[in-house]
């Protein structure tokens, strides 16, 4: 019996732990941290929330996403196609570092860019 993505990922702990090794590199780039500027500890573990609900409705699991719409929330950011990769790239390295077989990274990253075009406003 095929299992979801989510399953698949190690469920909602693994997702979760994903996400915050991920918000860490990002933060601590150089170029992408400028997006955590003027956010205090509250406000990124509330994005750092969204997340994990966003990736663990849209993996197959049990969550609900109740965050605003994804173009809504980041339209006027500025971010770019440098911005995406430097994520992309970033998220490679979490999910390497967690084991996370080839497969199911390309899942993952299908997943994401499927709304990519909502999230980078300029090449």
């Amino acid at each position: 019996m095929a299992t979801t993505l989510y399953e698949r990922m190690g469920g909602y702990d693994a997702i979760s732990a994903s996400i915050d090794a991920l918000m860490v590199r990002m933060e601590n780039d150089g170029h992408l941290a400028k997006y955590f500027v003027g956010h205090g500890n509250d406000s990124k573990m509330r994005i750092r929330q969204l997340q994990v609900e966003m990736i663990c409705q849209a993996t197959g699991g049990p969550c609900f996403y109740l965050g605003r719409d994804i173009k809504i929330v980041h339209k006027g950011m500025g971010i770019n196609g440098v911005d995406w990769q430097a994520m992309i790239t970033h998220l490679i390295g979490v999910l390497d570092s967690f084991h996370l077989q080839d497969s199911e990274q390309k899942e993952v990253l299908k997943l994401l860019n499927s709304v990519k075009n909502d999230i980078v406003e300029m090449p």
